[in-house]
């Protein structure tokens, strides 16, 4: 398959139907689940699928480790191009690592300012033309909204669209009534779009419950694949 023909036909496209083109410039979207559910995988399909369109992704990692971020690459791309039967993968393999790069940052002392400086020092005087930041492992309980408000002005500012992933507690699932979980409350208001990962016997369905000004709790009728780690269409 040749890659123009893998980006239309890939699963992606449901999801940014379903919120409507997308998170959009200047926004942050959420995937939630609980600890060891997917996420990480989630989020580098949609940052392989926006390399594999010749955009540039900056991957933030709060997890203390990159290497383990950089074998997720390598895993996600080698599935697509082999269940896509990719043309010429090792040299589209090749052609778009050069646009991406892994950051690592610890949550505990640093500030929002610090590490926006730091995104922007790539991006600014790196001449790193990034259009998605996937930022990983970032404890929203440690967190503080003024931190996330200044991440949206800064996507704003830059033409950044953002995404999380946020790890929810096994013993706490509760949610509000628009079906939001507790963690995220205090930062609803300055995200647009919310994903949840609802593990099931034999996969695990992706559901929005927020598509911008909406609160919507829709099965999206996507799923991460356990054997692949690929968000597929549902059978």
């Amino acid at each position: 398959m040749v890659r123009k023909e893998l980006i239309e036909r890939s699963p992606l496209r449901i999801l940014e139907k379903s919120i409507h083109g997308g998170v959009g410039v200047g926004n942050i979207g959420v995937i939630a689940s609980r600890k060891g559910t997917g996420k990480t995988a989630c989020l580098v399909h949609i940052a392989t699928d926006q390399l594999l369109q010749e955009k540039h992704i900056i991957h933030v990692s709060f997890s203390g480790r990159t290497d383990h971020i950089i074998n997720w690459y390598e895993d996600i791309f080698a599935e697509i191009a082999r269940k896509r039967e990719l043309e010429d993968a090792m040299d589209v393999h090749d052609e778009i690592i050069k646009r991406r790069v892994v950051m690592n940052f610890s949550q505990d002392g640093i500030t929002a300012k610090q590490f926006l400086g730091s995104l922007r020092a790539m991006i600014n005087d790196g001449n790193f033309a990034a259009k998605t930041i996937v930022i990983d492992g970032y404890d929203f309980e440690k967190g503080e909204p003024e931190s996330l408000v200044a991440i949206k002005r800064f996507a704003e500012e830059l033409g950044l669209t953002i995404w999380f992933s946020a790890s929810t507690h096994r013993e706490d699932p509760r949610t509000n009534e628009e079906g939001v979980p507790l963690l995220l409350c205090p930062y609803v208001d300055f995200i647009a779009v919310i994903i949840t990962m609802q593990p099931t016997e034999h996969l695990i369905k992706l559901n929005l419950i927020k598509d911008h000004e909406r609160y919507v709790h829709e099965d999206l009728h996507l799923m991460l694949d356990p054997k692949s780690l690929l968000i597929a269409r549902e059978a």
